[in-house]
């Protein structure tokens, strides 16, 4: 009869959850609890806005259940610690993260819970395979993509584990502190407004768009993916960042529209596994989040001075570069920018401008609501060309040929960019009413010219890596 405290972090569903299903087979009272921990205090302004809105929405739910969240703030292992003592739970268990940091924070309250007599057990359901479990022929990690995926398509993913109908609950509950007084928003200020018209939140919200997606764009996806103005992608990169849905309700529904013969279903899978690729990576080559993977590029000549004048402008889409711009302000607006804008913000920072790619990891883990410490590390040094399975260094994305090609009729450009039109899109505008005011720019300012034009950034780059002799 003893309480199992069940500690939600990036798994903010009920039904297909591990950990909740296990709990409520145990016929044990459930004390579900999330904690602003020394993890969860270090995000940045939009990641823990947008983890703040899925929480609020997980602990409405509970209650329709008969439940509740409890709330607490402060070092992981010493709250739980406390909490065990206050409820007498026995038990504590999570699911597993593999970032160093919460690997860190996870090996301490194991050590603390454990060393007190505590059930302390971590389940899987962040990702569809275990890092471990997926090995070369040779028992090593897999530092190529191709590969990795290679020996994953397979996989079949069990059934989903049932929504519980009810939860149950203890004699009496523990404190809880006030959401709102945690004011995990706090950093958005006025920006919060804005991208609060674009997030998706909540658990049902994302299975409507998974079910969306596969009814309706599916078939288009190997292409308009790629389209910058359309709505081409699943859009679930938020949803599982936050565990609102899990990969493997992802992975089945790819796999059902495989079978269908829907076109777009096997890029819809590689996509899912590039994710998987991400943790693979982080949780073997931690150092990715910080380091260069490749340790050769530490001699290459990367400024890393974030204050300076062109690393300002990029981060204020006012390079003269619009598709840059445009991919910048999309992120500000409404906290996710679309991927082909991510790879050539990534690629004109850090090729065109020689800055390095630790300032644009940091920046955008500052500003996206679907931030990911393994896929942001992955993506930034994948672009840079410092990373595992990257894009060779000699390979720098024209910011206007990829524009011609993938914005054609400049839909996306004029939906984020307003200098320049007597009428400027809603979007456009929405960007000065998130951007700080203490920016110096207005709608009515004249778009820039380039900071750096493309052919001298493209000139510049290539220099600097023959020189270096990579």
């Amino acid at each position: 009869t003893s309480p199992i405290i069940v500690w939600f972090r990036r798994d903010l569903r009920l039904g297909d959850h591990p950990v909740v299903a296990a709990a409520v087979r145990s016929g044990r009272p459930l004390i579900p609890v999330f904690l602003l921990d020394e993890v969860v205090e270090t995000h940045g302004a939009a990641p823990k806005w947008r983890l703040g809105l899925g929480v609020r929405h997980l602990a409405r739910r509970l209650e329709r259940m008969g439940s509740r969240l409890v709330l607490r703030r402060g070092r992981a292992a010493d709250v739980l610690e406390s909490l065990v003592k206050e409820t007498s739970a026995t038990a504590v268990w999570w699911s597993r993260l593999y970032d160093p940091d919460s690997i860190a924070r996870d090996t301490a309250v194991k050590t603390r819970l454990t060393g007190i007599g505590v059930d302390a057990k971590s389940h899987p359901g962040h990702v569809l395979f275990e890092p471990w479990e997926v090995r070369t022929r040779a028992g090593g990690m897999y530092k190529v993509y191709t590969p990795y995926w290679k020996a994953v398509r397979g996989f079949e993913a069990a059934e989903p584990l049932p929504l519980p109908s009810r939860l149950p609950v203890p004699g009496a509950w523990p404190p809880s502190e006030n959401f709102e007084n945690w004011r995990m928003g706090a950093a958005m200020r006025r920006g919060a407004g804005i991208v609060g018209r674009y997030a998706t939140v909540g658990e049902e919200a994302a299975h409507r768009r998974l079910n969306g997606f596969m009814a309706c764009r599916i078939d288009a996806y190997d292409t308009a993916r790629n389209f910058v103005a359309r709505e081409g992608t699943s859009g679930l990169s938020e949803n599982l960042t936050y565990g609102e849905i899990g990969p493997q309700a992802c992975w089945r529904a790819g796999k059902r529209a495989l079978a269908a013969g829907r076109k777009g279903a096997e890029t819809f899978l590689k996509e899912l596994v590039w994710r998987e690729f991400a943790y693979h990576l982080v949780y073997h080559t931690p150092q990715i989040t910080c380091r260069n993977w490749k340790r050769d590029w530490d001699a290459f000549p990367w400024s890393e001075d974030e204050n300076a004048p062109a690393v300002i402008a990029w981060k204020r889409g006012r390079t003269g570069i619009p598709f840059v711009d445009a991919g910048m302000r999309q992120m500000y607006v409404t906290g996710i920018m679309h991927n082909r804008a991510r790879m050539i913000a990534a690629s004109y920072l850090t090729k065109h401008l020689l800055s390095h790619w630790r300032i644009g990891l940091k920046w955008f883990a500052d500003c996206l609501i679907d931030w990911d410490a393994a896929s942001n590390a992955l993506g930034w040094q994948w672009s840079a060309g410092s990373g595992p399975d990257a894009a060779p260094y000699f390979r720098i994305f024209n910011p206007i040929t990829q524009l011609d090609k993938f914005d054609a009729d400049r839909d996306y450009t004029t939906r984020w960019i307003a200098e320049g039109h007597s009428r400027p899109a809603p979007e456009a505008l929405q960007y000065f009413d998130a951007i700080p005011e203490s920016w110096p720019i207005s709608p009515r300012d004249p778009y820039p010219d380039p900071i750096v034009t493309v052919g001298d950034g493209r000139e510049r780059a290539l220099a600097a890596y023959e020189n270096r002799g990579f």
